[in-house]
C-alpha cells in the first residue's frame, strides 16, 4: 500500500485534499457539547389525576400503565413514582437504543392502556417524552418593582414564551417552573352540607354549564322559498369571568329558589397549581428550563433560544427583567477553547522538537504537513460514526498528534539513514524504508 502511494504522489495529494475538505465540512455539522452522552436513553411517562391521593393514583393509574409496558424492545427497567395528583414513570433502555424509536414504542403501549384509566386522567392527557436530566439553559423572569407576582409572571411565561421557545431547532423539552392562570372554586364544606350538596354536584354543574354550544344557522340550506335571512346563531360560550362562574346554578328548589356556586363557594382567578414557589434575589419570579434533543449543537441551540427570548422580550412590561441563572454555553466554549489551545501548542512543540533533533527542514516539514491532514480527516471520521466535538474527543486528538509524529519521525529517520548509508535517491530510500518498517509492524 505504501509503495502504491509513493509511485503516485499526485493521487496521494488529491486524496489528502479530499480528506481535508471532508473534515472541514464535518466541523460545521458536528454537534458541540461539553461531554459525550454515555448515559442510556430514557423515556418518561407523566400523567395527572387532580385531587387524588398518592394511594389512589398508584392503584388506578400507575399500576394500569405499568402492566402495559411489557414487550418494549431494549428496555432495561422502569421505575415509577406516585404522588398526590400526579404520576411519573421513567423507562431506561439499553445504551445505543434510538430514543425516537423507544419513545414511539412506549407511546403505543400507553395508548393501549389509556381507555382503562379514569376519565379525569384521560381528559388531562398522558405525556410520553424523551427525558433529559440535565438542563442546558434556564431562563428566569422577575419583576424589578414587585408590580407582578409569581403567578402573573408564570401566566405570562406560559402564554407568550413556552410554545415559541419549544419550536426552536435543537430544543427537546421546556419545563416551566410555575403555572398559568386558572379559575379556582374554593368550596365551603359547611355550606355544602347545609344545602345537601356534594363536590360532585358542583363539578357536574360546572361541566354542563361551562361549555360551547353549537346552535347552527338561521335560514341555512336547504331553505324554503323566499327565504331572506341567513345568519349564524351565536349561543352561549364558555364562561370567562368570576361572576359568570359564581352564577352557575347548582339546584332549583320546588319553591323556585336557586342555589348557585356563590352560595357554597368562593370563586377567584388564581393559579392552576400552587406547588412551586420561585424566587430570584428574594423577588417573585418564574422561569423555564430547556433541555436539548439528542445530537443537537449545544452552542447553536442556546444562542438561538437567547435570540428568540430577546425577540419576545419586547412584549414584556418594562419592569420585568430576564436573567439566565443556568447557562452551560460558557463552560462548553471555555473547555473546547482550552483543548484547542493545547492542540495548537502540541503542533508547535512537535515542530520545534523535530527541528531541534533532526536538524533538517525537509525532514521536519513532512510530519508537520501530515498533522492537519490527519486531524481534519479525524473530524470526518467522527461525523461518519456519529460522535460529537467534546472535551474527550479533543483530548484524544492531542494524544493522536503524539502518535502520528512518533511514527512520522521513525519513518523520516529511517529514510535519512538509508539515503546516507546506501546513497539511494529519496523515492527509492522511502520505498525501502517503508518495506522495512512494514515488516517490523507486522
Amino acid at each position: 500500500m505504501a509503495r502504491f502511494f509513493i509511485d503516485r504522489p499526485v493521487f496521494a495529494w488529491v486524496l489528502a485534499i479530499i480528506t481535508m475538505m471532508a473534515g472541514v465540512l464535518a466541523i460545521y455539522t458536528l454537534p458541540i457539547e461539553q461531554y459525550p452522552k454515555v448515559a442510556p436513553p430514557t423515556v418518561t411517562i407523566s400523567a395527572a389525576y387532580p385531587g387524588a391521593s398518592a394511594e389512589t393514583v398508584e392503584n388506578s393509574v400507575t399500576q394500569v400503565i405499568e402492566q402495559s409496558l411489557s414487550g418494549i424492545d431494549n428496555m432495561r427497567y422502569f421505575s415509577a413514582s406516585s404522588s398526590n395528583s400526579s404520576v411519573s414513570i421513567s423507562l431506561t433502555f439499553e445504551p445505543g437504543t434510538d430514543p425516537d424509536i423507544a419513545q414511539v414504542q412506549t407511546q403505543n403501549k400507553v395508548q393501549g392502556a389509556l381507555p382503562l384509566l379514569p376519565a379525569e386522567v384521560q381528559q388531562q392527557g398522558v405525556t410520553v417524552s424523551k427525558s433529559n436530566s440535565s438542563f442546558a439553559l434556564a431562563v428566569g423572569f422577575y419583576s424589578e418593582d414587585d408590580s407582578m407576582n409569581q403567578f402573573d409572571l408564570s401566566d405570562l411565561l406560559v402564554s407568550q414564551f413556552q410554545d415559541p421557545i419549544s419550536r426552536v431547532n435543537g430544543v427537546g423539552s421546556v419545563r416551566v417552573f410555575g403555572a398559568q392562570r386558572s379559575m379556582r372554586i374554593w368550596l365551603d364544606p359547611n355550606k355544602l352540607y347545609s344545602y345537601n350538596l356534594t363536590p360532585v354536584d358542583v363539578q357536574a354543574a360546572v361541566q354542563v354549564q361551562n361549555t360551547d354550544v353549537s346552535a347552527g344557522q338561521l335560514g341555512g340550506l336547504p331553505a324554503i322559498n323566499n327565504q331572506q335571512i341567513n345568519a349564524t346563531i351565536q349561543a352561549q360560550s364558555r364562561l370567562q369571568t368570576e361572576k359568570d362562574f359564581e352564577n352557575i346554578v347548582l339546584r332549583v328548589n320546588t319553591d323556585g329558589s336557586q342555589v348557585r356556586v356563590r352560595d357554597v363557594a368562593r370563586v377567584e382567578l388564581g393559579a392552576q397549581s400552587y406547588d412551586v414557589i420561585v424566587r430570584y434575589d428574594r423577588r417573585p419570579a418564574s422561569g423555564m428550563a430547556i433541555s436539548l434533543t439528542s445530537g443537537a449543537n449545544a452552542l447553536d441551540t442556546i444562542e438561538a433560544v437567547k435570540a428568540r427570548v430577546e425577540e419576545l422580550r419586547a412584549n414584556l412590561p418594562d419592569s420585568v427583567k430576564v436573567v439566565y441563572p443556568v447557562d452551560s454555553s460558557p463552560f462548553i466554549e471555555l473547555s473546547i477553547q482550552s483543548v484547542v489551545e493545547t492542540l495548537i501548542e502540541a503542533v508547535v512543540l512537535v515542530f520545534l522538537v523535530m527541528l531541534l533533533f533532526l536538524q533538517n527542514w525537509r525532514a521536519t516539514l513532512i510530519p508537520t504537513i501530515a498533522v492537519p491532514v490527519v486531524l481534519l480527516g479525524t473530524f470526518a471520521v467522527l461525523s461518519l460514526f456519529g460522535f460529537s466535538i467534546n472535551v474527550l474527543t479533543m483530548f484524544a486528538m492531542v494524544l493522536a498528534i503524539g502518535l502520528l509524529v512518533d511514527d512520522a519521525i521513525v519513518v523520516v529517520e529511517n529514510v535519512e539513514r538509508i539515503m546516507e548509508e546506501e546513497g539511494l535517491p529519496p523515492a527509492e530510500a522511502t520505498k525501502k524504508s517503508m518495506t522495512q518498517l512494514s515488516l517490523i509492524h507486522i
